[in-house]
């Protein structure tokens, strides 16, 4: 026989739930001083060689990754984070191996293509909580501002890190891990065959006319 539960005997048990429930919302992890980390190319990517060298410009970079904690690249163990929006890290990054390679200009009118940055994903891929698997993609609107014309060029890169256990190691091993993908995009990007024939087409025809040969 089944005997009918009591109102009186659900409500503890209820107000209970809501209130373990309004904890693990409050339970966040939040950025400190601790858990920061700080993703950065440790050298410069060098672009690959274009016919008559173009000067690049990064108009802009937005986050399209719909991660409402874009800083966060793991929530376990009280999360780890990194000291700057991604957008900031792979604008520099980008930046930074354009200007070893002589390609980055000093403004946007100097510009032979302006390029627009998206980013897609930063960090670690979902479900890489045990071997912190990093994964840095992009895609970037490269546009000619004599002609309008414009071409899309996608870029990503991955790398699996080491697992550990000590909250010291996850740190540096994730780290690691988000450095050497967000370096293997930056590779892919500047080398890739997209790149190479996106500038191709955008400069086909607006290079200045090689100056006639006077007639003997």
């Amino acid at each position: 026989m089944i005997l009918p539960v009591r109102a009186s005997t659900c409500l503890p048990a209820a107000l209970c739930l809501l209130a373990s429930c309004g904890l693990a919302a409050g339970d966040e992890p939040k950025p400190k001083p601790e858990n920061t980390i700080s993703v950065q190319l440790a050298e410069p990517v060098a672009a690959q060689k274009f016919e008559n060298s173009p000067k690049f410009w990064i108009s802009e970079v937005t986050d399209r990754s719909g991660n409402p904690q874009p800083m966060m690249v793991l929530k376990e163990r009280g999360g780890i984070f990194v000291d700057r929006l991604p957008t900031v890290i792979v604008r520099n990054a980008l930046e930074q191996s354009l200007k070893a390679s002589n390609l980055l200009a000093t403004d946007a009118n100097t510009a032979d293509l302006v390029m627009r940055l998206y980013v897609f994903q930063f960090g670690l891929a979902e479900g890489s909580q045990l071997d912190f698997f990093g994964k840095v993609e992009f895609t970037a609107i490269v546009k000619n501002p004599k002609t309008g014309e414009s071409k899309e060029v996608k870029a990503s890169g991955t790398s699996i890190g080491q697992g550990a256990v000590r909250k010291k190691n996850i740190q540096k091993n994730v780290q690691d891990s988000v450095e050497a993908s967000l370096k293997d995009a930056m590779r892919n990007f500047l080398r890739g065959q997209q790149l190479k024939e996106a500038v191709a087409e955008l400069r086909k025809g607006t290079e200045a006319a090689p100056a006639a040969t006077a007639a003997p």
